[in-house]
């Protein structure tokens, strides 16, 4: 049976078209200052592009919230590698994402 929308109370039938599922996660993602789910997986699957294959081995995007980029480092050296690669990797995510996406670079230390 193919789907069709229910009668509205009213009668007249207008109501709006159901958004879908990606419409919605993005509507979510954006009340939490995250960018939308697209953009994190470009990410995501960028991130050795973003940051080199060296690096892509230590530290991890865990998540983006008001432009701020957080990643995962396994060592306190990385994490000083990240702070003074903070612009290239900026500009680098813009390229990839789109420009406004990251403004900043967070770094904590997490255990794999």
């Amino acid at each position: 049976m193919p789907w069709s929308k229910l009668p509205t109370p009213d009668g007249r039938g207008d109501e709006p078209d159901p958004a879908t599922l990606p419409q919605l996660l993005d509507t979510v993602l954006a009340g939490l200052g995250a960018p939308t789910a697209d953009a994190i997986a470009t990410l995501h699957q960028g991130w050795p592009a973003v940051v080199g294959e060296e690096l892509a081995d230590h530290a991890r995007p865990l998540a983006i919230e008001d432009g701020c980029l957080r990643v995962g480092v396994d060592s306190a050296a990385w994490a000083s590698h990240l702070r003074w690669s903070e612009r290239e990797i900026v500009a680098r995510v813009d390229r990839l994402v789109g420009r406004g996406v990251v403004t900043s670079v967070s770094t904590r230390i997490v255990r794999r």
